[in-house]
């Protein structure tokens, strides 16, 4: 990954992470309501980071969809369900396990798009020496 790929990521990861946080907290009492909110914002995020890599995402966004969805709610579940209930406290456990969950999502997303620039790159090579 070059410095400008992670400067973008940096940006496009750490403001989904805030935004999400940002629901987080505010629909903490509202068991799973704050996820309609949160995975379109998680979807938006993988796109950006596919457009930071140069890559068009059509089956890979339903894979991240899917990814993004199951990761939310599986980390989002647990907390709201032990504590996200409680004002203050369960506002601000909802807030930091949205934003954690995001910022995991998207540094993954962003190696593996990395990644798999980085094999395509291999490949053309290997293709272009055995010419």
């Amino acid at each position: 990954m070059t410095d400008e790929q992670r400067t973008k990521c940096h940006a496009i990861i750490h403001a989904a992470a805030a935004a999400s946080g940002g629901v987080g907290a505010g629909l903490a009492q509202l068991p799973c309501s704050d996820s309609l909110a949160i995975i379109p914002i998680q979807v938006s995020m993988c796109l950006s980071l596919g457009a930071v890599f140069g890559i068009r995402l059509n089956q890979s966004t339903a894979e991240a969809t899917l990814a993004t969805a199951t990761a939310t709610m599986a980390g989002r579940g647990i907390s709201q369900v032990l504590i996200g209930w409680l004002p203050v406290v369960g506002n601000i456990i909802n807030a930091t396990t949205a934003a954690s969950v995001t910022e995991i999502i998207g540094w993954g997303v962003a190696s593996d798009f990395d990644n798999s620039i980085e094999e395509a790159k291999g490949i053309s090579a290997q293709e272009v020496n055995w010419k």
